[in-house]
């Protein structure tokens, strides 16, 4: 056995870890794109409507409650501004995508730190609510965490040229 580490390898075939993230990624990317559309094509009067028959199915106040205030919440203001939230985070995944598709040092580290800023709500959700659906959003963020700083710690590690 030997104390040095392997250079780093820069062929991202050689990174099974980063594709998988990669495609991970890229369908975290196409959902949220595919939900801004959604609303954008739905718009706000749809959307008020399904709220508001919720609201009748399950009974509940239509002045008081989280439903009653999101009811009152949509408007095309804030349609539109979820919609462009929701465009430009699943732009920033599919970017992430992209770079770790293709090996790039700054997508293992905008990888890592999105995954990372998550694991504190992850944990929280965790206590609260201890399903296997947190479970496992908590192990995949941890995972994804590990893998992305594994790359990094390679690539900081790899002898110069």
């Amino acid at each position: 056995m030997t104390d040095h580490p392997r250079p780093y390898d820069a062929n991202p075939r050689a990174h099974p870890g980063l594709r998988a993230i990669a495609m991970v990624e890229a369908i975290k990317g196409l959902l949220a794109l595919l939900a801004a559309s959604g609303l954008e094509i739905l718009g706000p009067l749809p959307l008020r409507n399904a709220v508001h028959a919720l609201i009748r199915h399950f009974e509940l106040s239509s002045t008081d409650g989280p439903l009653a205030s999101l009811a009152n919440a949509i408007s095309p203001g804030t349609v539109h501004a979820t919609a462009a939230l929701a465009a430009a985070y699943g732009l920033l995944h599919a970017v992430d995508a992209w770079g770790l598709w293709r090996d790039k040092a700054w997508a293992s580290w905008l990888g890592c730190i999105a995954a990372a800023i998550y694991l504190p709500a992850d944990v929280f959700a965790l206590s609260r609510h201890p399903t296997w659906v947190t479970i496992t959003v908590l192990v995949v963020n941890v995972v994804i965490v590990y893998v992305l700083a594994r790359d990094l710690f390679r690539r900081r590690a790899r002898l110069p040229s």
